[in-house]
């Protein structure tokens, strides 16, 4: 089966900037889906009916606050990082749930961010970078769903979407 991958959604004026800047970004026909912030990258398909009554349960809160807190270097591209206690209070108590199913990679801690660019020289990831930092203040954005989706081999089908409350 395809292996699941869980994702957070923020505000729609978040998403549209984020999704704004991953188009302008991005090498052409280089990116299968939209900006994220994934939480879990590859969880058993064979598990999806306990993973989404876990995501749900989750949802089952008010929205919450992250602050975007600064623009990252990943090499070949650029990213924002994000912080809320909430949002890695979430990840801990999924990852204890489906713990012997993990790969390595979503074992170990979260590192909230959104990339907005990936696959391209160092040179010019690293002038990206210096000028999305340029103009840069933390600024507060607002969680507003967690999402699962299914991955196909490149893009993303969209299994559930789980809003949060208020």
């Amino acid at each position: 089966m395809d292996p699941l991958v869980v994702t957070l959604e923020l505000d729609e004026e978040t998403q549209q900037r984020f999704d704004a800047e991953r188009r302008e970004l991005f090498p052409a026909g280089r990116t299968a889906v939209g900006a994220h912030l994934t939480l879990f990258h590859a969880v058993p398909g064979e598990r999806e009916r306990q993973v989404l009554a876990d995501v749900a349960q989750e949802a089952r809160r008010p929205t919450f606050g992250l602050r975007v807190r600064e623009v990252m270097a990943l090499g070949r591209g650029a990213a924002y990082r994000l912080e809320a206690e909430e949002l890695v209070a979430i990840h801990r108590r999924l990852q204890r749930a489906w713990a012997d199913g993990l790969t390595r990679q979503d074992g170990q801690g979260l590192r909230p961010h959104v990339t907005v660019q990936n696959k391209v020289t160092p040179e010019v990831a690293r002038a990206t970078v210096e000028r999305l930092r340029a103009g840069f203040e933390p600024y507060d954005v607002t969680a507003a769903a967690l999402a699962v989706w299914r991955y196909v081999g490149g893009p993303w089908e969209p299994v559930e979407r789980f809003p949060f409350e208020g």
